[in-house]
């Protein structure tokens, strides 16, 4: 069903107010002879390593609330919900990335706990990331209740339209499963990208950040400032069935806004270059994910002006492009895939329980910005704890898969830990930790310090998880 052209009045008469409420058990149905599509009639694994993919529109109907404004129109570029299911090496695995700012709290167990279902395995299988642009939704059913049983306006955080997505990929899911392709070999690259990302936290007074320099920057100053430290490279990671390339993943850490506030929904300059290699390479669906781009942005090349989306986008691809080029493909079978788990409770920063007062006299962006902390904090404190992933392939591929807007530090020390092989990381997970600094940053502060609700403990518990990750693949 096309949802972005309905109007609201007519989407939400399609939607009961007990569904736009329900919680997990009513949101998941398992899908007819899922069992039978992946393991056959006998029940055993399949030995034979093969690859499904979806695609689903993630664009609200215009009326609806995107995380920060009304939606009055979205662009040609719709939001996209991209990924793939594996079969072959134990129960599936399934990876997703959604043009969405973040998806938090209980929203990202639905999501695990609906997609697993249909893909017939587990949550801890289940890897559901955000691309981060922010004319986008946000989705945090945790917000929402705590919103709801404090009578007040739920705003960008009504769940009605996440729930029909949340269907909607279920629904493609079961239908990939009846279309597998087998995966014969995988393909890795990377290539820098040139004038795009850019340290945020860059201007600094006696061991203190002054300014952020932010996803634009209108401040000459600040742009004339040194890129400072990023990861300058995309990674490129691709699927072949034989000579034929079946899907094509690629990373690359920065906050992906030009610019943002329009009221449009649209994925920005990487949907935009994602695009572009769609074009290039049609055989392969194209999924895209952001690295640890927390304190990285695009203000050193972006003043803001609005040609530089395409300019921004046009870079990214050309990078995109000359990993994609540099691509070396090697042979896998499903003895060749590993998927490793480790759930992880991050410290708490005690000063988040200040939002709850707050939230009686706030509205519109602070509530966007603050009560996805405020719910993962309570969650910390009841023990809820939060998934991180490896995926290795072959002897020298790993793919980390994290929480939070995590700092370019973990990334470029995640690689560093393996440098014969091709690392790359998924940020952008669960969104409630938000940012997630080094312990070095925790004592420079800056924006991104002032409202993270973790502390600089957090550090030793994310590297300590990544290098206990990656010894579990050895």
């Amino acid at each position: 069903m096309k949802l972005k052209n309905v109007s609201r009045r007519s989407f939400l008469t399609t939607v009961t107010a007990g569904a736009a409420a329900v919680a997990t058990a009513n949101v998941v149905k398992p899908w007819e002879n899922i069992a039978d599509t992946i393991y056959g009639k006998s029940g055993e694994s399949p030995q034979q390593l093969k690859i499904g993919t979806f695609d689903v529109d993630a664009t609200p109907p215009v009326g609806n609330d995107l995380a920060y404004d009304p939606m009055t129109a979205s662009w040609d570029f719709s939001l996209r919900a991209r990924g793939i299911v594996l079969i072959g090496a134990g129960k599936p695995i399934v990876l997703c990335a959604i043009d969405w700012i973040g998806i938090a709290n209980e929203s990202q167990d639905v999501f695990k706990q609906s997609l697993a279902l249909a893909a017939g395995t587990t949550p801890g299988r289940v890897a559901v990331h955000t691309v981060h642009q922010h004319d986008a939704p946000i989705c945090d059913f945790t917000s929402e209740k705590i919103l709801k049983k404090n009578h007040l306006p739920v705003g960008c955080f009504d769940g009605t339209f996440a729930r029909i997505l949340i269907k909607n990929i279920q629904q493609a899911i079961g239908n990939t499963l009846k279309n597998l392709q087998a995966v014969t070999a995988v393909g890795f690259g990377k290539a820098p990208v040139y004038e795009v990302a850019s340290n945020r936290r860059i201007d600094m007074v006696n061991g203190k950040i002054r300014t952020m320099r932010g996803s634009s920057c209108d401040d000459p100053s600040l742009r004339a400032k040194p890129e400072g430290l990023i990861d300058p490279e995309v990674s490129v990671l691709s699927f072949w069935n034989k000579e034929k390339p079946v899907a094509v993943l690629s990373f690359y850490a920065t906050h992906p806004q030009s610019y943002y506030r329009t009221g449009i929904a649209n994925p920005d300059f990487p949907g935009i270059a994602r695009c572009m290699r769609q074009l290039a390479v049609p055989d392969a669906l194209h999924i895209h994910f952001n690295g640890a781009g927390g304190n990285i942005a695009a203000g050193k090349y972006n003043d803001g002006s609005r040609i530089n989306r395409l300019v921004l986008a046009e870079r990214m691809a050309d990078g995109m492009k000359r990993a994609w080029d540099h691509t070396i493909k090697a042979s896998v079978s499903s003895k060749n895939i590993q998927w490793a788990t480790q759930p992880v409770l991050l410290p708490v920063n005690s000063k988040t329980a200040g939002i709850e007062k707050e939230m009686f006299k706030q509205t519109g962006p602070y509530l966007t910005n603050n009560m996805g902390r405020l719910g993962w904090y309570k969650r910390a404190l009841e023990g809820k704890t939060i998934d991180m992933n490896c995926l290795a392939i072959n002897d020298n591929i790993r793919v980390f898969f994290v929480p939070g807007e995590l700092f370019i530090e973990y990334q470029l020390n995640t690689k560093a830990m393996a440098p014969d092989k091709f690392v790359a990381m998924a940020a952008y997970g669960d969104y409630g930790p938000f940012y997630i600094g080094t312990k070095q940053a925790y004592q420079e502060g800056g924006y991104e310090i002032e409202s993270s609700p973790v502390t600089e403990e957090a550090e030793k518990v994310i590297l300590d998880t990544i290098h206990s990750l990656y010894r579990q693949t050895e």
